[in-house]
């Protein structure tokens, strides 16, 4: 079993910044991809970014050049720094984890954080 837990959330102005972290516990973090997946009200869920437990990148062209992910394995913690934010960025922004990196970014992952809001104003 992981467990996942968000945080860095909040409300900001659109051009501005914000950082997200998902602290992971549970089974040995650095064997999994980890990922973002966002939710906007009437909207499916949707994938925004995933990280090998290398280290290697993978994003959703609406936020590609905007949007870095990266995890530090010895916090067991995955992040994602959000810059020159849009009002269309406004979501729920849902941790993933999996062994397998394709599992993420298809959003068939085993692993979900509880979600942390986001909200850009314009």
């Amino acid at each position: 079993q992981v467990q996942l837990v968000e945080s860095g959330g909040g409300l900001v102005q659109a051009g501005g910044s914000l950082r997200l972290s998902c602290a992971a516990s549970g089974r040995t973090f650095s064997f999994y991809a980890m990922g973002w997946f966002r939710q906007a009200p009437g909207k499916e869920r949707e994938f925004v970014a995933a990280i090998t437990w290398g280290g290697s990148p993978h994003y959703a062209d609406s936020v590609k050049g905007r949007f870095t992910i990266s995890r530090d394995n010895t916090k067991n913690t995955v992040y994602l720094q959000m810059n020159s934010l849009k009002p269309e960025d406004t979501a729920v922004y849902y941790c993933a984890a999996d062994a397998n990196l394709g599992a993420v970014i298809a959003g068939r992952n085993d692993y979900w954080g509880q979600g942390t809001q986001v909200t850009v104003s314009s």
